[in-house]
């Protein structure tokens, strides 16, 4: 496993190096500051640790810049409440507080590697006689989208998933996959926004030894090592309107070249794509190009936002609340009647990732188990 160690404190650094090699199966890789990690780091990485605390560029603004999908561990000196909330919101699972002992640390950093794992490992199809794992939730919208969605899994068509931020696109994507013939195959998830324009084409495509200054080996890009399995473009609209005639060749070719390349690489994927923002506006305002939309859209899946599955949102809070107690070793605990009518009654705006996230805070901040109104912070956003 290859990991990352963001520290400015070149003791505290030296000394998780030290730690971290002694166990067998790490690559560790130090950097005194998040700029000079920001320019090193890159998709071979699989875990990050980083200190909050920094000069120049502190953790947080780290994490929001980091490009890829990786673990991470939040390590500070003096956390507060609204660092951990935010490093909460930004998808850290682990926020340990100088000093603690190796042994935890190496905890933390077993879990991560499970997670990560669990993300790479094609999940079974359900039973038709019961819900499907990837989904929290159940209602009658629910359950109609997923029908459309198992019957356009069983074909190699593009489907369009359209939706709110936040509704579980990227969740109906793995669905897709998980019921179609490329199961047991890759999926892989590409963020278009996250990504820097003038990275997107090496990172899509890949690139061959010598394309450009950093260039010391060839990389397979992400449609590459998509094959035989599935790609899902998240925030699809987000794409740079000079990229779009190439992806729209990559579709119907069936093929692509590295940058830097002349020969062409043949690949077997399926396409599913995903945006929240009115991509016919885009069309008309010509920064979506109209032949590439038809080639994505040939099956369109809608999927409703929290505020109308209303039913759901006890039962996601309830499984949220027992997922986030196991994971962190909690007393089991309840949600009281008062704070179940105040998630009830909220409009929820982020979705089912905001009310996750809203659990998750709740369950890690509160200090009794049972979690009141007052530790859901829901009473400004009303």
């Amino acid at each position: 496993m290859k990991i990352a160690i963001v520290e400015d404190d070149i003791n505290m650094r030296k000394s998780l190096e030290l730690s971290l090699e002694e166990y067998s199966g790490f690559e560790i890789v130090t950097f005194k500051n998040a700029k000079e990690a920001l320019k090193k780091i890159d998709n071979s990485f699989e875990l990050i640790i980083t200190d909050i605390n920094m000069p120049g560029l502190d953790g947080i603004e780290f994490i929001k810049k980091l490009q890829g999908d990786f673990e991470i561990i939040v390590i500070t000196g003096n956390a507060t409440l609204n660092r951990a909330i935010e490093a909460i919101r930004l998808g850290v699972k682990d926020f340990l507080t100088k000093p603690f002992e190796v042994d935890t640390l190496i905890k933390a950093i077993k879990r991560g590697a499970k997670a990560r794992k669990q993300k790479t490992l094609p999940q079974k199809s359900s039973d038709k006689n019961e819900k499907d794992p990837l989904f929290l939730g159940n209602s009658k919208e629910l359950e109609n989208a997923l029908k459309i969605a198992k019957k356009a899994a069983i074909s190699d068509a593009s489907i369009l998933l359209l939706g709110e931020s936040g509704v579980g696109k990227e969740l109906f994507a793995k669905y897709i996959h998980n019921n179609s013939k490329r199961a047991k195959h890759p999926f892989i998830a590409i963020n278009m926004a996250a990504i820097p324009e003038n990275l997107l084409e090496s990172e899509l495509f890949g690139y061959e030894k010598g394309a450009f200054t950093d260039a010391t080996s060839q990389k397979k890009g992400f449609f590459e090592l998509a094959d035989k399995g599935t790609i899902f473009l998240d925030e699809l609209a987000e794409m740079p309107l000079s990229l779009q005639p190439k992806i729209l060749r990559v579709l119907q070719e069936r093929e692509l070249t590295r940058v830097g390349g002349q020969k062409p690489v043949k690949i077997d994927i399926r396409v599913v794509s995903a945006t929240n923002a009115d991509i016919l506006e885009k069309i008309k305002e010509k920064n979506f190009r109209e032949d590439l939309y038809y080639r994505l859209n040939t099956i369109p899946i809608k999927i409703p936002p929290l505020r109308q599955r209303k039913d759901e949102i006890k039962e996601i809070a309830n499984k949220t609340l027992k997922k986030v107690c196991q994971k962190y070793g909690f007393n089991d605990k309840i949600i009281s009647d008062e704070a179940m009518n105040e998630l009830l009654r909220y409009s929820w705006p982020g979705n089912i990732r905001e009310l996750i996230s809203v659990i998750e805070r709740a369950t890690i901040l509160s200090d009794n188990d049972t979690i009141t109104k007052d530790d859901l912070f829901l009473e400004s956003r009303f």
